[in-house]
């Protein structure tokens, strides 16, 4: 019975693939320059089958010269087999990794933001193996998005501007 409601709230705490958009939340003007504002694209980012995820690029307008930092990060985990170079698998474990992509923005000359896709996969983020002779590879169908956070903070601020997570 314990086994059953530790591999449910597993179940429930994975990912699925979607649209993630802003909530009322995920904007805190607090912590941004006075008048910042969505000028142009969409904030959001996508969950595809391969677990892979991709957060779009857009504008933001009346940020002055405040520069800004982007990261996307998600935590992964799944099963992962070792094959020795003969071809035979020697050893499978559960493995939790993280991926991750982000980098420092600079506005432009009028004020404007403009802020560059962001991807991040399991398939960027290092699998292991026990010998570094062996081969990882992620098992068929054992790949779980635990979790990912988007955010992008202005230069100055101590919190993020715009928050995405699940």
């Amino acid at each position: 019975m314990l086994l059953l409601a530790v591999s449910a709230s597993v179940a429930l705490a994975a990912v699925p693939p979607g649209t993630y958009t802003p909530t009322a939340g995920s904007f805190d003007p607090a912590n941004a320059p006075g008048s910042s504002h969505l000028t142009s694209g969409t904030v959001q980012c996508v969950v595809n089958a391969a677990r892979d995820v991709d957060c779009s690029s857009y504008t933001l307008g009346g940020v002055g010269h405040t520069n800004a930092d982007v990261n996307l990060s998600a935590n992964y985990s799944a099963t992962i087999d070792c094959t020795n170079h003969g071809g035979n698998l020697v050893e499978s474990h559960t493995s939790t990794f993280a991926d991750s992509s982000g980098g420092t923005l600079t506005s432009s000359r009028n004020g404007q933001l403009r802020v560059p896709a962001q991807s991040v996969s399991a398939f960027g983020a290092p699998q292991v193996c026990p010998n570094p002779n062996w081969t990882p590879s992620i098992r068929p169908g054992t790949l779980t998005l635990n979790t990912f956070t988007y955010t992008l903070t202005f230069a100055g601020f101590t919190s993020p501007y715009i928050t995405i997570t699940a």
